[in-house]
């Protein structure tokens, strides 16, 4: 009786330690996704898609993935680049429309297109793209892989963490074509 009882009362413990565990990770990714929601440089629509998983797509397109770097031209507004000492203030009318040049390489557009597609690409295409470096264009240097994106970096996310950055891609604002003023700074 008195082994049943201790039995009883370790597993109460183990399954209460996992609900405290569960909820503190619940409420520690309910503040991200309210983050991301407070990230967003520009007004998203959410017509048809999942609020929470746009939001947290934005917590890691905004706070983690660093996406306007590169695929925003130029990344800051005018007074607004952090690293001239300034308040950021990101590019809102180019953001992600893509133009950044790395070599005789050129960064994607990655807002959705008329079809609702970021970058015109499936979400498996999309993963494809994340996880194993696919180009599904015609590089210039024949390469059938990624030669700028850090793909080998943002493949090791999850399919979740993934399918959240979509989700996110599909709400933000179309910018196709991207505007000739979204074009990189001239390099000193």
């Amino acid at each position: 009786m008195r082994i049943r009882i201790r039995h009883l009362l370790a597993t109460a413990v183990l399954v209460s330690t996992g609900i405290v565990w569960t909820v503190a990770a619940l409420v520690a990714q309910g503040s991200k996704i309210q983050q991301g929601a407070d990230l967003a440089p520009v007004p998203l629509n959410m017509k048809g898609l999942n609020p929470a998983l746009v939001r947290q797509g934005s917590y890691i397109v905004n706070a983690q993935g660093g996406c306007n770097d590169c695929h925003t031209a130029p990344s800051y507004a005018a007074g607004g680049d952090p690293f001239a000492g300034e308040p950021e203030l990101i590019n809102v009318p180019c953001y992600l429309a893509g133009g950044g040049v790395f070599g005789p390489f050129v960064s994607r557009n990655i807002t959705p297109r008329a079809n609702g597609l970021p970058a015109n690409r499936t979400l498996e295409q999309f993963k494809e793209l994340m996880h194993q470096g696919t180009d599904f264009r015609d590089p210039p240097d024949g390469t059938p892989i990624l030669q700028v994106m850090p793909w080998p970096v943002y493949g090791k996310m999850s399919d979740r963490e993934l399918e959240a950055i979509y989700e996110f891609l599909r709400a933000i604002p179309t910018i196709n074509p991207r505007p000739d003023f979204c074009e990189p700074p001239p390099m000193p």
